[in-house]
């Protein structure tokens, strides 16, 4: 079963999924989140984690958390773990290339997959992957098409080595 709780932040409504005791997805997505709740695939309901990732959402909104502290179950491919955790390893207020992640997971000819990895985050802010750019600095996308989101999250976090 999986539960979902929303909230308001400034980047508009988030949907936290948990199952079995984890955080398997975050919806930044309005649209996908109407058509969650009205398939029945998730029952809204506040439980004690999501509760958590909650408080620290908004805590991360509001300058004071830079390390996210729950049990997280993105699913995906390996290829799409190995980015994830690759991800997970990019400090808080700094972005990396595509390429960087590639070489990073030891396959640096794999760039445009790694942008299809990232683009298929299940767990986008928690994993960070607002924190991937371009190689030449560019917002190469976020969660699909969301790159005002991109660019609010690396405002957010005063990163270092993007110019707005």
């Amino acid at each position: 079963m999986y539960f979902l709780h929303t909230m308001n932040s400034p980047i508009g409504t988030i949907g936290i999924i948990e199952e079995k005791n984890r955080i398997v997805s975050l919806l930044m997505d309005e649209q996908e989140l109407t058509e969650l709740l009205a398939s029945s695939k998730v029952v809204e309901h506040k439980t004690d984690l999501l509760e958590e990732a909650a408080k620290q959402l908004k805590e991360y909104f509001q300058r004071k958390r830079k390390i996210f502290s729950l049990p997280i179950f993105p699913k995906g491919t390996s290829f799409q773990q190995k980015v994830w955790k690759e991800l997970m390893n990019i400090p808080y207020g700094e972005a990396r290339s595509y390429q960087y992640v590639a070489d990073g997971i030891g396959n640096p000819k794999a760039v445009r997959a790694v942008g299809q990895a990232n683009k298929a985050n299940p767990i986008p802010i928690i994993i960070p992957c607002h924190r991937v750019i371009g190689k030449n600095g560019a917002l190469v996308g976020y969660a699909g098409n969301q790159t005002d989101k991109k660019a609010f999250l690396l405002q957010l976090e005063q990163c270092k080595n993007w110019a707005s």
